[in-house]
């Protein structure tokens, strides 16, 4: 695995690496849907332009403050922006970018807000 996910591929090995994760395709083959428990922590958009979608945070201020730190790389995630999730786009100039290290924390604490909330008799 990865420790420093620096494009679409690298983020996709990542979070599959995690423990009971799943890889899924709902919305057809350009959106993997990393699952763990049955519930999304990561939409992995493989089009041109890759983006991922992840929790960004417990509240909506928590994940609009990202938004505030990289205003060209991050968004609000379309349908559950106003539930904390950011889409972050994984190319774009180099400055602008999230820097890999901090994509791992944001993968890792997606996929842990993912697993707190599930049953224990789901975690992993």
């Amino acid at each position: 695995m990865t420790t420093d996910p620096r494009t679409v591929e690298d983020v996709i090995a990542y979070c599959l690496a995690k423990p009971g994760a799943q890889e899924t395709y709902p919305f057809g083959d350009h959106v993997l849907v990393a699952k763990v428990g049955g519930k999304a922590f990561a939409f992995i958009g493989q089009n041109a332009p890759p983006s991922v979608g992840l929790k960004c945070g417990a509240t909506e201020e928590e994940a609009a403050e990202l938004r505030t730190r990289y205003p060209s790389t991050v968004s609000v995630m379309a349908y559950l922006g106003r539930y904390g999730w950011n889409n972050i786009a994984l190319t774009a100039p180099v400055h602008a970018t999230v820097p890999p290290t901090e994509l791992a924390e944001l993968l890792d604490a997606s996929y842990d807000a993912v697993v707190a909330k599930l049953p224990k008799s789901r975690r992993p």
